[in-house]
């Protein structure tokens, strides 16, 4: 039986996968800080998949911690989440991300490697790319931390710079870097979903905080994009449909690919607007709106070209727009306060 460590478990992405992971048959052993998650989650998991989660409230910037787990567990792959992840708060305090994102990384791979764990799915994201020149985006694109326009995007660009050295010296690792673009949605169960403390910096569940009248109207930022609303295109995945992504990897890695990279997008753009008006239509009501200006970091159009994926993972998304919008309001409109 394969033991998978699971680093920000407890998050939006990580709490979605620990369901298909355990729904897939592994062990899953949990490491959170919990300082955007809740552990109640990890009695929404086991009450959806009746398995048991292994979780250990721990820091990956503490590197103690992480040995004494791994000597504990027998652990066989892990799957690294854990990050801070809002693109305008990292503009804010970079320096705060990059101790956090990449060191903990480090602390994460200096104990993998004394262990001789060498499978690793890493959470990288679209906005490696920067602002590209073209889309749909292929995997092939130009990726350099100069073009990127925020700092969270640049930690990903290091880690990823990091891992591809770490291959380079060591070839028995077996690592597959994740592109997301834009999860949204929840478990159809409702039982969890995206949870952000305090006010949400993603969109959809600002959005969905708004029809559940816990916040009174959407900021759109921007509506002087070049897009056909002026408003930022973005592709939005089923958080699922990306938790499943995961295993697809997992499985991927078990034939010793050495180091691969994969988008995982649906290769679909929708723009702000066109979102916000999906949303009225899950939950029934209007969303009031209005224009902001620009975020700093942020870009006009970004979707995937998902064919690789497809074609090497067997991966494709399934659910489309109106599942992630009706999945995501289940979740908000039966936990308005989310885990509390």
């Amino acid at each position: 039986m394969s033991n998978i460590l699971v680093t920000g478990g407890c998050g939006f992405i990580g709490s979605h996968t620990t369901v298909s992971l355990l729904e897939a048959g592994y062990n899953v052993i949990v490491i959170d800080n919990l300082v955007n998650s809740s552990k109640k989650v990890l009695e929404r998991i086991e009450k959806i998949t009746k398995k048991n989660v292994k979780f250990y409230q721990e820091d990956l910037l503490d590197g103690k911690a992480l040995n004494d787990i791994y000597e504990k567990e027998e652990i066989t792959s892990v799957i690294h989440f854990a990050a801070l992840k809002a693109v305008s708060e990292s503009c804010e305090i970079p320096l705060v991300y990059f101790n956090n994102n990449i060191t903990g990384t480090i602390n994460l791979l200096k104990t993998m490697e004394r262990n001789n764990v060498k499978s690793l799915v890493f959470s990288s994201s679209a906005t490696v790319y920067g602002k590209p020149a073209t889309v749909p985006i292929s995997e092939d694109f130009p990726i350099a931390a100069l073009t990127v326009s925020n700092p969270y995007g640049r930690t990903k660009i290091m880690i990823e710079d990091m891992l591809r050295d770490i291959y380079k010296a060591d070839s028995t690792w077996n690592i597959a870097l994740l592109r997301y673009f834009n999860p949204i949605g929840a478990h159809e169960s409702g039982e969890i979903g995206e949870n952000p403390n305090g006010i949400p910096n993603n969109l959809l569940p600002y959005v969905a905080k708004v029809a559940v009248g816990e916040l009174e109207c959407v900021n759109v930022y921007g509506d002087d994009y070049d897009t056909p609303d002026g408003t930022g295109v973005r592709d939005y995945i089923h958080v699922v449909d990306l938790a499943e992504g995961h295993i697809k990897a997992l499985e991927k890695l078990k034939t010793n690919p050495g180091l691969v990279t994969y988008n995982l997008g649906t290769g679909t753009g929708y723009s702000v607007l066109e979102i916000i008006k999906n949303f009225e239509k899950a939950c029934g009501k209007k969303i009031p709106y209005k224009i902001a200006e620009r975020r700093k970091g942020d870009i006009d159009t970004c979707y995937a070209n998902p064919e690789k994926a497809r074609l090497e993972l067997g991966f494709e998304a399934k659910r489309g727009i109106d599942k992630m919008c009706e999945d995501a309001w289940r979740w908000q409109s039966k936990n308005p306060k989310g885990y509390c």
